[in-house]
């Protein structure tokens, strides 16, 4: 069972999209820019999901979708008219991966009708196109940063896609985003693993469970 989590206060309901919520200490959040490696990462309130911690920046609404294990499939940050999907991949430790990646993506959008126009941007060259979608046409923007041995990709949707200067809390977001790659050995590309929370996920099992045992429609206790 996939489900929903509210701000404090609001009604509970089934959804396929968990809201979270990240702790705030009341602190300001450092505008140094990131992402960050979890080896150099100032010292910040972040929601961690793992190999992907969020910092907490006013206004971002962070949206995960995860599986009945709590495993996450979807991290998108949203802000207004604007929202910013996240995703980490290993990558080798000798070089970076955005340039190969970019032109893939690129040549995708391609092959499905949709050029792809190449911009200067904060983190180097992203990646600019207009898509059509059951919504209709909807503008994205790729942005593509290296690490050591790891790789952040942000896709920004909406106003932010089009206006960089409209990015705003998203972009602070991306700044401040810190990765844990971890030790072991992971194919080149493979998305490092996400999760929920443990406090979240032990929420959701519990939940779950409670279902399950709810007695089927139409039956009565004996």
């Amino acid at each position: 069972m996939i489900f929903s989590r509210k701000r404090a206060g609001e009604a509970r309901d089934e959804r396929t999209t968990e809201v979270l919520d990240i702790e705030d200490s009341g602190e300001s959040t450092s505008l140094v820019r990131g992402p960050y490696d979890v080896s150099e990462a100032p010292d910040e309130p972040r929601l961690d999901l793992g190999s992907l911690q969020i910092p907490a920046v006013p206004e971002v609404e962070v949206r995960v979708q995860a599986d009945p294990q709590g495993v996450i499939q979807q991290v998108v940050l949203v802000c207004g008219d604007s929202a910013l999907q996240l995703g980490v991949f290993a990558a080798p430790r000798s070089e970076g991966i955005w340039d190969e990646v970019r032109e893939e993506i690129r040549q995708s959008l391609f092959n499905d009708g949709a050029a792809a126009q190449e911009v200067d941007g904060e983190y180097g060259i992203e990646l600019r196109a207009r898509v059509r979608t059951p919504d209709g046409l909807t503008d994205l923007r790729f942005v593509g940063i290296d690490g050591p041995r790891w790789m952040v990709r942000g896709v920004y949707q909406g106003v932010a896609a089009t206006d960089p200067a409209a990015a705003g809390p998203l972009a602070r977001c991306l700044s401040g985003l810190v990765v844990d790659r971890g030790q072991e050995a992971k194919p080149v590309r493979e998305p490092l693993p996400l999760r929920l929370p443990r406090e979240v996920a032990e929420q959701q099992a519990a939940e779950q469970q409670a279902a399950e045992q709810q007695p089927a429609p139409g039956q009565r206790e004996a």
